[in-house]
């Protein structure tokens, strides 16, 4: 039930403390007056104060009101048919490519000796060994030269073992191996 504020005139009126009777009184109308002095942000909710000048901000800050606006229009974007740029109802399909590798191992009748190499360095990078005499020479010979190396300083003892090894086993006759006929065996593979 709404009260009307408009003036009633010609109403006789009972004051408080007067029992004598009053011919007429006439209001001249009531005036409310309602201002705003806070209202909470659109997007976050914390309270704005409002001075009182100019249009009642709606946001607490121009962050909150670019975001509210990126919001909007994003929403009305995606609401524009998918010929006009705007977002698919239909669900996502994804297409998927699988590659299967088969790896086929194949023994083959050969020699029966089988050569140990390392297959990597320490790096990680593939470890090859020299294929003929000229190589083991200058390998040998940059092994020489670059005994103060870091990388070789710290193995010298192990190094000058095996070279000992080696060398023994190369000057002893009895250990003299018949070279392979070059027709019948492959030459191995220079990396593993």
């Amino acid at each position: 039930m709404t009260k009307s504020l408009a003036p009633q005139l010609d109403e006789p009126r009972q004051d408080e403390g007067q029992t004598a009777g009053v011919v007429s009184v006439r209001e001249s109308g009531v005036v409310v007056r309602e201002q705003l002095v806070q209202r909470t942000c659109a997007w976050c909710g914390i309270p704005v104060h409002y001075k009182g000048k100019g249009r009642p901000p709606q946001y607490c800050s121009a962050a909150h009101r670019t975001r509210a606006w990126e919001l909007r229009t994003a929403e009305a974007r995606a609401a524009r048919p998918v010929s006009d740029g705007g977002r698919t109802r239909e669900p996502v399909r994804e297409v998927v490519e699988r590659t299967e590798t088969v790896v086929r191992t194949v023994v083959r009748e050969g020699p029966a000796k089988v050569r140990v190499i390392p297959g990597v360095r320490l790096s990680g990078a593939p470890y090859t060994l020299p294929e003929d005499a000229v190589e083991w020479v200058q390998a040998l010979m940059y092994l020489r030269r670059h005994t103060n190396s870091p990388k070789i300083h710290f193995f010298r003892e192990h190094i000058a073992r095996a070279c000992e090894t080696t060398a023994r086993v190369l000057r002893d006759p009895a250990s003299a191996i018949p070279a392979p006929d070059r027709q019948t065996v492959a030459s191995p593979s220079r990396t593993l």
